[in-house]
């Protein structure tokens, strides 16, 4: 897929339903607010997710304001992303088209970065 095919034709933000992105080679994804917001790309929600899969019971930063969770703004960064502020204060995630296109809940891709395969020690257990 070629940059331009991968860029988006349009974006359309509900600030309390979430991102819709209409693409160039006519798809068009819906991402929902939280589902932004946990599959931010920044290095803090990056290395929690990554606890999370180590540890399912880790213990999660309280991040309730007592309000629903919506989008304040969103911001093109070149021609490449999207940055989405949150009510929460969270801002620090770019969006690149292709982390869309990864995380796109209806049509998602596998990241290698967020879900190693298990080493071959880590499969054989012992019987």
């Amino acid at each position: 897929m070629t940059p331009i095919e991968q860029s988006p034709a349009h974006l359309d933000l509900a600030r309390d339903r979430g991102l819709t992105v209409h693409w160039q080679d006519g798809t068009q994804s819906f991402y929902p607010v939280a589902y932004l917001r946990r599959m931010s790309p920044s290095a803090e929600a990056r290395t929690l997710r990554e606890q999370l899969a180590k540890n399912p019971l880790t213990v999660l930063p309280n991040t309730d304001t007592g309000e629903p969770l919506t989008a304040t703004a969103a911001e093109l960064v070149g021609n490449y992303a999207v940055r989405i502020r949150f009510s929460d204060g969270h801002d620090t995630g770019l969006y690149s088209w292709d982390y869309l296109r990864q995380i796109d809940p209806d049509h998602p891709r596998p990241d290698p970065g967020l879900h190693p395969e298990p080493s071959a020690t880590e499969t054989d257990a012992p019987t």
